[in-house]
């Protein structure tokens, strides 16, 4: 079933892509980068091979994706940077608020560039980028450098696999399983952590 409907959406994407050139690229990264499960690893690696038939050019090509995924990202950070002060998320306490602010404020320009490189989380960083109110033009710079390295780094996978490209989703998806596993790993960890010394 979940075969059946990635199928489906890389028809789409690729059939979109097709038709409309590196536009297509841009708005499928943009909607990638807004959140919305569309997987960049179908998308610049189909560019690539695009790119190893003459259609399109290597670096049009990069700078599409990398333009598309950083309006994305823009669009993500005012949604995370209206909504914490909304009653959208009425859940999260004040102190909270202030902490994730605090921690941003501390380590936010690296986690902006460095979370854009990896798969599993990159699309979601803009979120809370926005929620600490991260300075806006940093945010737009470092997303902008780590978008333009995972752009190059898809689109020159796709144009050296050629007609194989697809193959590279099934590593990548692998990929995310592993980010994610680790994530919650952590995330248990954190909470036991923190029930143990409560108890004592």
């Amino acid at each position: 079933m979940l075969h059946s409907i990635l199928a489906y959406i890389l028809e789409l994407v690729t059939g979109f892509i097709s038709s409309v050139g590196y536009i297509g690229v841009a708005v499928c990264m943009a909607i990638e980068s807004c959140n919305i499960p569309l997987p960049s690893e179908m998308i610049q690696p189909f560019a690539g091979y695009l790119v190893s038939t003459g259609r399109f050019k290597f670096i049009p090509a990069v700078l599409a994706g990398t333009i598309g995924g950083t309006i994305g990202s823009i669009i993500s950070y005012f949604i995370g940077y209206y909504a914490m002060d909304s009653r959208l998320l009425f859940w999260i306490p004040a102190k909270r608020k202030e902490q994730l602010h605090d921690w941003f404020a501390r380590h936010g320009d690296s986690t902006a560039f460095f979370s854009r490189l990896l798969p599993g989380i990159r699309t979601f960083i803009s979120l809370p980028a926005g929620a600490a109110k991260m300075n806006l033009l940093k945010f737009i710079v470092y997303t902008f450098l780590g978008s333009l390295i995972w752009s190059v780094l898809l689109t020159y996978l796709g144009f050296i696999m050629g007609e194989n490209w697809e193959q590279l989703r099934v590593y990548f998806e692998r990929l995310d399983i592993l980010v994610v596993i680790g994530i919650l790993g952590i995330a248990a960890y954190y909470c036991l952590h923190r029930w143990y010394y409560s108890k004592r």
